[in-house]
């Protein structure tokens, strides 16, 4: 951990500001002003207590590395957190915006203080992604000829295709609504 005493240098948790209500409704665009500076965000992420079990990978469905991106985020490594990111994550770029962050709620931190923001330092890594051009297809290096069909086009049906795909078979996505995305989209 980069910084081990920085939930105590930095106790303070800091979120974007919202914008303006009245504004929000003029456009479609991000509830929360535009991005946290690199700087605030590295102070944030080393709040990450690396206490010795991370509840906040309970808290977590998808298990994400938490604690370890919060580290690489917070020493710079932002290539490095991008990838860590994606270890368990097929699709930060929602998931960061829509879960509720039951990691947050499961921060040891968050005993006696205000919980890590882990939800915004997961949004900026992949923001900081797309920025970057870090973001792109990764294809099979060879295909097995074998063919799979995934029933249903949620989060879960879409990662299956992803990780299949990548493993080099054929995969064919079936929703039975008129478009993909499952719950999420509607």
């Amino acid at each position: 951990m980069g910084d081990a005493q920085g939930f105590l240098k930095h106790t303070s948790r800091e979120l974007p500001k919202r914008r303006p209500v009245p504004l929000r409704l003029l456009d479609w665009k991000e509830v929360y002003e535009e991005k946290f500076s690199h700087e605030t965000l590295q102070k944030q992420a080393s709040r990450c207590m690396d206490c010795g079990i991370p509840f906040c990978h309970n808290g977590c469905p998808l298990g994400n590395l938490i604690p370890e991106w919060n580290d690489l985020v917070y020493k710079g490594a932002w290539k490095e957190s991008f990838d860590r990111l994606h270890a368990t994550n097929n699709f930060p770029e929602f998931t960061g915006r829509l879960c509720p962050a039951p990691c947050e709620a499961s921060c040891v931190l968050g005993i006696n203080q205000d919980p890590v923001t882990i939800k915004q330092v997961e949004v900026e890594i992949i923001e900081n992604g797309f920025d970057e051009g870090w973001v792109t297809p990764v294809y099979p290096t060879r295909l097995t000829g074998k063919r799979i069909a995934v029933v249903g086009s949620g989060p879960a049906g879409l990662a299956a295709a992803q990780q299949l795909t990548r493993a080099g078979h054929t995969v064919t996505v079936f929703e039975r609504d008129d478009r993909i995305g499952g719950l999420l989209r509607y």
